[in-house]
């Protein structure tokens, strides 16, 4: 024990690596900012007076302590601060003896209790030295969960932003929970029954193309947890987060091509897996439309954190290079009240837009309400005729003043979409991240609904996909899937569970549905038990066994596909169809195409991830098994990363356990 003692001094007073010239330049720069809000008297009283994000006691104690000194005394008390910290740090890494990774505490700055209240350039510099301190101290430290194959869950991170130390979590894994996910909100739902085909032949859903649901899963399981609420966890937004070779139509009319397909379902040898593949029709981003877009930027308190507006502003640095130069960008911003950043400006004038950007910063609280209505606003002002129009809200959802109702929001947004402008949604961090608001308010805005939990998720939806992100072909997409009771006993829709539609919805031109932008690819999965299987989960009743005699007509259907969609600029909807036959069905797993069988791991993970109840003894080796099989090509690492994620949800379910 002492040898590790030993290590452990040994790498507290090892000498700190000076951080790269990028990280001094932004945390200089975030120093620059927070004294010019100091020096105006916008204090944390009023940037945070929303939620605020949780800390932990012992930040909660610091600030507390810091509240009442005044100005001249404010470098004291940070460097008291890091100071008491750094040797509670220490304290704790020796008495306790766990396996943290070593770090060096940043030397604290010299205090000084003289200098005069008007010497603001001393307490600019000095506040400058005490960022860069912390940022060598965090670049050392475990700023990513460790190993959860070994199961070491101990990390180190920033303990509140405004106590200026860092702190060890006692249980890490517990307080991590607390601290990203306690009061995150979704869509409650339960997922899909079997329902017998005789008794309910149709089945009637709206696409679905978002994504967030598989980014937020991701952020959560590379801090160390699942979500602890199942409703995170919408299988078809994992399923549809990945691109599939689905052949697409040649023409814009009809906006897309639909294949489908039958294989034996690899959890369950009694039933088979009915896949549902929608290409969209593919442009060029040079044959794009001009664009119309409004980024309405939330900018209340409860974005002051690293994964909310900093990404946020980084992520949409990197949507002004996917832009053509005549596009033009405007900027709402919005907290305790809102305004116009920038008016309308053409993309090739990135200086201007980069630099109304850079200006932004977190404070008060969030007036969503008026932020939406300027948005709007601004884009029928300055609105192109053939072209996308679009407002593209960037929120962690947290919406506190106004009209914070979700309905009279979704009401708004519902009637403005009549005038041509669609809305998407980027969601940003966690703790207080509002899912359920923003997938509603994305469905009544014609758009779709990203979640942001890096600069490599950015680049994906605003970079490589901003075309389909952007571009709309088709809207009020609905599927209805008719199942002939004499091939099929029972069938089960996996996911697009907040999506179902009534049967009577489907002809309805007045229901709302989704939209697929260009090149998009939309996949759905059902699981059927075929009426020659001795398998299921529902027997046939007494006086209905012999009701479902074949006929001769339809003899080599499975069922019926029809497909209901508008064209972008249209109000009546066109009707797509083709039979499921014979023809479709593979023998085995392997004889099925490679991105049938990719899909069929993500369903079986989503499956799992909602407590297994249909998978059997089908675990996660099996679907690591499946998807390593189904990679294929994989340019951007996306299918080799959702093998990890698979992983490291195996580890994390047996170390809860």
């Amino acid at each position: 024990m002492s040898d590790e003692l030993e290590k452990l001094e040994s790498a507290l007073h090892a000498t700190t690596p000076r951080a790269p010239a990028p990280v001094r330049e932004r945390t200089i720069s975030e120093a620059k900012v927070a004294f010019s809000r100091h020096h105006q008297g916008i204090g944390d009283a009023v940037r945070h007076r929303g939620r605020a994000p949780n800390s932990g006691a012992f930040a909660q104690w610091i600030r507390r302590l810091a509240m009442p000194l005044t100005r001249p005394s404010l470098a004291f008390a940070g460097s008291a601060a890091l100071a008491v910290t750094g040797l509670i740090t220490y304290q704790i890494l020796v008495t306790q003896k766990l396996p943290y990774q070593s770090y060096q505490p940043p030397p604290a700055p010299a205090a000084s209790t003289e200098q005069p209240a008007g010497d603001e350039a001393k307490i600019a510099a000095e506040m400058t030295l005490d960022l860069e301190a912390r940022t060598r101290a965090l670049e050392e430290s475990v700023t990513q969960p460790l190993s959860v194959e070994d199961g070491l869950w101990s990390q180190v991170y920033q303990a509140g932003n405004k106590s200026g130390g860092l702190m060890i979590l006692s249980n890490p894994a517990e307080s991590l929970h607390s601290q990203y996910q306690g009061e995150d909100r979704f869509t409650e739902f339960s997922p899909n029954p079997v329902k017998v085909a005789a008794e309910e032949p149709v089945s009637t859903f709206s696409i679905d193309v978002d994504t967030a649901s598989y980014a937020f899963l991701r952020a959560s399981l590379n801090h160390g947890y699942l979500p602890h609420d199942t409703d995170a966890v919408r299988t078809e937004e994992l399923i549809n987060y990945f691109a599939y070779d689905y052949t697409p139509p040649e023409t814009r009319n009809p906006p897309f091509a639909a294949q489908v397909s039958l294989m034996p379902a690899p959890w369950n040898e009694a039933a088979r897996l009915m896949h549902i593949g929608i290409k969209g029709y593919e442009i060029d981003r040079s044959a794009a439309p001009r664009a119309n877009l409004v980024f309405l930027i939330d900018t209340s308190g409860s974005m002051d954190e690293p994964n909310k507006l900093p990404l946020l502003i980084r992520s949409f640095k990197l949507l002004l290079t996917a832009l053509a130069p005549d596009d033009r960008v405007a900027i709402v911003a919005y907290a305790g009240s809102s305004g116009v950043v920038l008016e309308p400006t053409p993309a090739a004038d990135r200086k201007t837009i980069l630099a109304s950007l850079e200006n932004l910063w977190a404070g008060g609280s969030t007036a969503g309400e008026e932020g939406i209505r300027q948005a709007y606003l601004l884009a029928e002002q300055h609105l192109v005729e053939d072209g996308v129009n679009r407002v593209i809200l960037a929120t962690d959802g947290d919406f506190n003043v106004g009209m914070t109702d979700p309905g009279e929001l979704e009401d708004f947004i519902s009637r403005k979409r009549a005038s041509g402008i669609s809305l998407s949604v980027l969601g940003f961090g966690m703790g207080n991240y509002n899912d359920d608001i923003m997938q509603h308010l994305a469905q009544s805005g014609n758009g779709n609904a990203a979640y942001i939990d890096s600069l490599s998720e950015a680049r994906k939806v605003l970079l490589e996909e901003v075309t389909s992100t952007l571009v709309t072909i088709a809207k009020d997409v609905k599927i209805q899937v008719e199942f002939n009771p004499a091939a099929v006993r029972e069938y089960r829709l996996i996911g697009y569970e907040t999506r179902m539609l009534a049967r009577e919805d489907f002809r309805n031109d007045k229901v709302d549905a989704g939209e697929i932008g260009a090149g998009h690819t939309v996949t759905a999965i059902y699981e059927v038990i075929l009426t020659d299987s001795d398998g299921g989960l529902i027997r046939p009743l007494r006086y209905q066994e012999n009701s479902s005699e074949p006929g001769t007509e339809f003899n080599d259907e499975f069922a019926f596909l029809k497909i209901r969609y508008k064209q972008p600029d249209a109000e009546t909807s066109t009707l797509i169809t083709r039979p499921v036959t014979v023809a479709d069905a593979f023998g085995t797993v392997d004889d099925a195409p490679r991105d049938v069988r990719f899909a069929a791991a993500v369903a079986a993970f989503g499956e799992l991830l909602h407590g297994g109840r249909y998978t059997v003894e089908y675990g996660y080796d099996d679907v690591v098994a499946l998807a390593q099989g189904a990679r294929g090509d994989d340019p951007y690492g996306y299918r080799n990363e959702f093998i990890r994620l698979v992983r490291l949800a195996q580890s994390v379910t047996a170390t809860d356990q």
